[in-house]
């Protein structure tokens, strides 16, 4: 995945690179931070877009991401397109978690997915939470998961 920051700059470095580097110049400049990772997708013609974004919470402060987008034009129901977004944020938070462990730093992977039964990404509900969970990470839904439901919907 390529990975960029709000504003265009790419990021050259593995991202898992520059997270620890970001870590330690917010521990630097004396802020506490949570990360929340999120997914969103939408889909255009036959084309789904995915983004993934690392948003860094400073208590606070503010915030800031970092954001990778991608296409695939792969037919998919809407609850596989969930799982999938919450498989891509998974992946992320499992390749930080021990980074953010060691710099006491707080973890949320949140999902797109409405707790609402009448809208139709509540199909993978379950699923979702129960993986997220079951990898040990904090769960967000909506209204609560800002990460995917706002900050990757802006760049998807």
């Amino acid at each position: 995945m390529r990975w960029r920051r709000f504003d265009g700059r790419k990021i050259e470095l593995p991202i898992v690179d520059a997270v620890a580097k970001t870590l330690v110049r917010e521990k630097e400049a004396g802020n506490k931070l949570k990360v929340c990772i999120g997914t969103d997708s939408q889909v255009r013609g036959k084309t789904v877009e995915f983004a993934t974004v690392i948003v860094f919470l400073r208590e606070k402060k503010g915030g800031f991401m970092f954001i990778a987008n991608y296409k695939t034009e792969q037919r998919m129901s809407i609850r596989e397109r969930m799982i999938l977004e919450v498989g891509r944020s998974v992946e992320i938070a499992y390749a930080l978690c021990n980074l953010l462990d060691e710099h006491g730093v707080a973890l949320e992977v949140h999902a797109d997915i409405n707790t609402d039964p009448s809208f139709a990404s509540n199909a993978a509900l379950k699923e979702a939470m129960g993986y997220i969970l079951g990898m040990g990470f904090v769960f967000k839904a909506k209204p609560d998961a800002f990460a995917s439901s706002a900050c990757a919907d802006k760049v998807c």
